[in-house]
């Protein structure tokens, strides 16, 4: 870290060990731009020459000076593009702050910069700090005002884009069709985009990647973003006129729906990378395995789940759920979760949420038989709630119809209302709901859902709930709670700092689930990521697969059941033994492990790379999701190795080729020992197989 001022210019640089520097620099006493950020520049670089070299010529129809593009670009100094701060004073008159350099504080890995507007008083802070071991740069801005103020639109830290990428690439996506990577051409004007759902949604994920032109999953350079807010939020990406580009990303407009004297953004993690879009994946999943989430216990072993919802749905029969518990664990499972239906009269979805009693007529005895059975099985036990949640057919709506968030009249979601997490009541509430529960029993997980988004956005929603899970994780440290909304409706690092494990989608179809996974890996690591064995007839989708390609497919991931396993077949149950055995063997390093995206030359193939943090032993997963266009399959290029090194490389699951599959490819017949350079440049030759099916190899580098 370094900062000078020479000359009425101010520099600043942020530095990781040796992947990426980021510089700012400002005029004066006007906000600072980022006027570098990208591979690593000399320590000795002046970085006044940076800023100087940086600086745009003048032409004609032009101002006679090209305003900066800051950290918080300003209406106020003429800048032609979105700014970077929209508020009104208590009254509600717009104000337009201009912002002068006050002080700073810098540490080995830190930096703070405050900016005041003394005529309006507003104070602007910005933060930064580097992270050596994952390469993320976090990013924050804070306004304080000295007397309430009204919000509408406050950016974190106001980064640029490059101008050597052609395209943008962000993420919609739906219920059971979640991390749909959507790429959009850079013009002049705005790609915006808001989610106002509330929570963070299936249709916005808070991220963005912009690649350079050339640049795939396993080389070139590319820029990631992610804004961790599990809220709702705004992305503007923008070319203005002079051909500069500005990435903002915030809270949705308008959620601060109170004056207040102090707003803050939420963390804007970035990161560059030289490594293609792998680089930027590995970055993120790095820091959120190793430095957003909290972990009850961080040495104890990731355990294979089993849920009950599609084996019983509400059905809730003891015996029944009984002998499902010991076909789970005599398959391998370690925890079983309860879900939807213990609670209140919860026979459908229409009913008794936010009745977090148990329900006698199912469980007369309350959960102990069937909790102190599914332990004497050796497994774990968790539990389903929707704490935010709340049906108005509910003994607890009837008594505090005022407690829902929204209108009478407003649309339900799945028969249901949210709970205004804003009053102290309603958390308090839910908590003594929730802790009488988890102190009563030994339970060990919730499974924690979301189903419907709310009536409208705002920000005191989402800290309330962040509270309640706070408040509960504080006084059952040992509980690990998945973040689950209709799936994946609410994955960010903002939730991700109070939870351990998402519910990725709601489909179990595996061949949909191979692409979600693969697309999330650009964020989401393997340790968090939920993955279950679905029914042979997938629920969502109607389609049918077999237990081999349903079985690796969770086995990419956290792996899970959820299913009937009654309706195995004993072939069925054999194969799902033998790969959740080989998952268990292998979780050790597989959760450790950065997931790679492979360049696939055959579309139809979705292929990964699962490396140790070592770099002596990985995994590639290649799923065929369709039918390939030539005969036989194309060479599989991996990543990452060391040219000089052999590798030695096993299929897995020969055995499971078909009759059509003839000839005798070398890794049909068994290992081959080859050169890291041959595998990156030439790339392995598969065996022939059936759409809906998978190659499972390993890698050990000799």
């Amino acid at each position: 870290m370094d900062g000078t001022l020479t000359t009425s210019i101010r520099t600043w640089r942020l530095d990781d060990d040796g992947r990426q520097t980021m510089v700012l620099a400002a005029t004066g006493d006007r906000l600072p731009q980022v006027v570098y950020w990208g591979a690593p520049l000399p320590l000795d670089e002046d970085l006044r020459v940076l800023h100087a070299a940086h600086a745009l010529d003048v032409t004609g129809g032009m101002l006679d000076e090209n305003p900066d593009l800051s950290l918080c670009p300003e209406a106020v100094r003429t800048f032609p593009g979105q700014p970077g701060l929209i508020l009104r004073d208590g009254d509600g008159t717009p104000l337009l702050p201009k912002f002068c350099y006050t002080c700073e504080e810098r540490s080995e890995e830190g930096l703070a910069l405050t900016y005041a507007d003394e005529v309006n008083g507003l104070t602007l802070t910005f933060t930064f700090a580097t992270d050596r071991s994952t390469r993320i740069i976090t990013a924050q801005t804070r306004l304080d005002a000295t007397r309430p103020v009204h919000l509408h639109w406050l950016a974190a830290p106001v980064l640029p884009a490059p101008q050597q990428a052609e395209e943008m690439i962000d993420f919609s996506g739906r219920w059971c069709g979640e991390f749909q990577p959507n790429r959009t051409a850079w013009s002049p004007g705005m790609r915006y985009r808001e989610n106002r759902t509330g929570r963070t949604g299936h249709e916005h994920f808070p991220g963005l990647l912009v690649p350079l032109k050339g640049c795939t999953n396993t080389q070139g350079e590319a820029y990631g973003f992610h804004y961790g807010w599990s809220g709702g939020h705004k992305m503007i990406a923008e070319e203005l006129p002079d051909g500069r580009r500005q990435i903002q990303f915030g809270h949705a407009a308008r959620m601060e729906t109170q004056a207040a004297r102090t707003f803050q953004s939420a963390t804007l993690y970035v990161t560059y990378s030289s490594h293609g879009l792998n680089g930027c994946a590995v970055s993120f999943q790095r820091h959120l395995r190793d430095r957003i989430v909290t972990w009850p216990d961080r040495d104890r072993l990731r355990p294979v789940h089993y849920n009950c919802w599609e084996a019983v749905y509400f059905d809730h029969k003891l015996p029944v759920l009984k002998d499902i518990a010991e076909r789970a664990a005599d398959l391998g499972a370690e925890r079983f979760v309860l879900d939807d239906g213990w609670f209140g009269q919860r026979d459908d979805d229409t009913r008794s949420l936010s009745d977090w009693e148990v329900d006698i007529r199912k469980y007369p005895d309350g959960l102990g038989p069937l909790i102190d059975h599914v332990h004497a099985l050796g497994m774990t036990f968790g539990i389903w709630f929707e704490p935010e949640m709340i049906n108005p057919d509910s003994d607890i709506h009837r008594a505090n119809p005022h407690w829902a968030l929204g209108g009478e009249d407003q649309t339900l979601g799945r028969q249901q209302k949210a709970l205004n997490m804003a009053l102290p009541e309603v958390r308090d509430f839910i908590y003594d709901r929730m802790a009488a529960i988890l102190a009563a029993h030994p339970i060990d997980y919730i499974k924690w859902d979301h189903n419907r988004v709310l009536p409208m956005p705002d920000a005191d929603q989402t800290r309330g709930s962040y509270a309640l899970i706070d408040r509960l994780r504080a006084d059952f440290p040992q509980v690990e709670v998945e973040s689950c909304a209709s799936g994946g409706g609410r994955i960010d690092f903002g939730i991700m700092q109070r939870t351990q494990r998402v519910w990725l989608s709601d489909s179990n179809d595996a061949l949909e689930r191979l692409r979600i996974q693969h697309d999330a890996a650009l964020f989401l690591p393997v340790a968090v990521t939920g993955s279950h064995v679905g029914p042979r007839r997938c629920h969502t989708s109607g389609r049918i697969f077999d237990i081999s390609f349903r079985a690796w497919v969770a086995a990419q991931r956290h792996m899970g059941f959820e299913m009937d396993p009654r309706e195995l077949d004993d072939h069925e149950a054999a194969v799902l033994r033998e790969v959740t055995a080989w998952w268990k063997y292998n979780r050790d390093w597989m959760l450790q492990a950065d997931i790679l995206r492979l360049d696939s030359a055959d579309p139809a193939v979705i292929a990964e790379q699962q490396m140790s943090p070592e770099g002596d032993r990985f995994v590639v997963f290649a799923g065929k999701a369709a039918t390939s266009h030539q005969i036989v399959p194309r060479p599989l290029r991996l990543t990452a190795l060391d040219a000089t090194a052999r590798y030695k490389i096993t299929l897995m699951n020969r055995g499971t080729a078909p009759a059509l599959s003839r000839g005798m490819p070398a890794l049909k017949n068994g290992p081959v020992e080859v050169s890291g350079a041959w595998l990156m440049h030439h790339g392995l030759v598969l065996p022939w197989n059936y759409p809906d099916t998978m190659w499972v190899l390993e890698g050990e580098r000799l």
